[in-house]
């Protein structure tokens, strides 16, 4: 048994010179390095992606809601610059980590867009991919001229771009349209076209039979006299009706608005009352001196006064005069007829009202001077 005071041969001693050699060797120096160096990356690299993810989903110092355009051009790093400069964001490099590590950079869409306030690098990175930009609205009321309606189309401060030529009448159709920030002028108009025919050939398939009216050009013709003749919804059918009834009846229209067009050509208002020479006055849309419908329409219909025409009220209705109320009085003879312009000059003059004053189709409408 061995004892254990016993000294150690010598042959069995820890070789520490040899030891010290092998630690000091330049391949385990160089890899201990690289692996002391490789721990250091991972935990600065694991606390630089949890600060990172803390940052990226972390309320952003916006303080209130903030619209900013993205233009055409930029890449991620003009983005992420330009949100920075905007206020929107506090740290582009996370901004432009999180669109490459996300594989969004390529999905970035210009635009205009509106953050909210304290919105995150996450909720603007993902507002942007999804190209969900600002949206307006262009409301085109029924019956304006086409001068009248680009007028309106250039005052809009989010179009862009000109109107080479003013669409020909009655082509465009009045609604309220959608828009974003730098949407052409011409585009918009080419869509109000689009949407006028589209609506056009549907309604043409639907028209009354019986209809006196050759093509949907016609109809869009007399669509303008009603709608410029009425403001009441509920009327555009018998005010239709009347009309129908005259052309059936080889009569001439005798409508007011076609006279004032004539003398303005759409452009603008009159700005005085009718004259009894106007009346008279021979022009090519005056329906009070030509024997049928004028060459073409005085305005740009909308939808409901265009179904009106295609399919009017079955009535034998030769008149209408306004009644005092906001809507006409119809009738079918001449006599009843003058007898509703009595009263209407009744009310004229007791509330003094100028009828130049009042709006297209409620001061003298057809037959209202009675020169049948």
């Amino acid at each position: 048994m061995t004892d254990p005071t016993s000294p150690t041969p010598p042959g069995k001693a820890p070789d520490l010179h040899k030891a010290s050699r092998r630690a000091n060797h330049p391949l385990v120096v160089a890899g201990s390095m690289v692996f002391t160096l490789l721990v250091v990356f991972i935990v600065l690299g694991g606390g630089a992606l949890w600060i990172g993810k803390e940052r990226y989903y972390a309320p952003g110092p916006l303080a209130e809601d903030k619209a900013v355009i993205v233009p055409n051009d930029y890449g991620v790093m003009d983005i992420a610059e330009l949100l920075l400069k905007q206020g929107v964001i506090d740290d582009k490099w996370v901004f432009v980590g999180a669109a490459l590590g996300t594989r969004a950079s390529g999905k970035l869409k210009a635009g205009e867009y509106a953050f909210a306030g304290g919105a995150s690098i996450q909720q603007v990175l993902s507002t942007i991919v999804s190209g969900k930009v600002i949206e307006y609205t262009v409301t085109i009321p029924e019956g304006l001229t086409s001068d009248q309606i680009v007028e309106r189309v250039l005052e809009v401060a989010e179009l862009s771009g000109g109107v080479r030529q003013v669409p020909r009448e009655g082509s465009l159709m009045p609604d309220t349209y959608r828009i974003t920030r730098g949407t052409s002028r011409e585009d918009l108009l080419r869509r109000m076209a689009r949407t006028q025919d589209a609506t056009l050939k549907e309604i043409w398939e639907k028209r009354d039979p019986e209809l006196p009216l050759k093509s949907p050009d016609e109809l869009v013709i007399l669509a303008s006299i009603v709608e410029k003749e009425t403001g009441v919804p509920e009327e555009r059918t018998e005010v239709a009706a009347v009309f129908v009834n005259r052309l059936n009846r080889k009569m001439r229209l005798q409508s007011d608005p076609t006279i004032i067009y004539g003398l303005v050509r759409g452009k603008g208002r009159l700005e005085r009352p009718l004259t009894r020479t106007d009346i008279s006055t021979p022009t090519p849309f005056n329906t009070y001196t030509i024997p049928a419908l004028p060459p073409g329409p005085i305005g740009n219909p909308g939808r409901a006064s265009l179904e009106a025409t295609a399919r009017p009220a079955k009535t034998k209705n030769l008149y209408f005069v306004a009644d005092g109320s906001g809507g006409h009085a119809f009738a079918e003879t001449l006599d009843q007829h003058n007898k509703n312009v009595a009263r209407w000059r009744q009310v004229e003059r007791e509330r003094k009202v100028d009828p130049s004053s009042l709006p297209a189709g409620t001061s003298g409408t057809t037959g209202a001077t009675a020169v049948d």
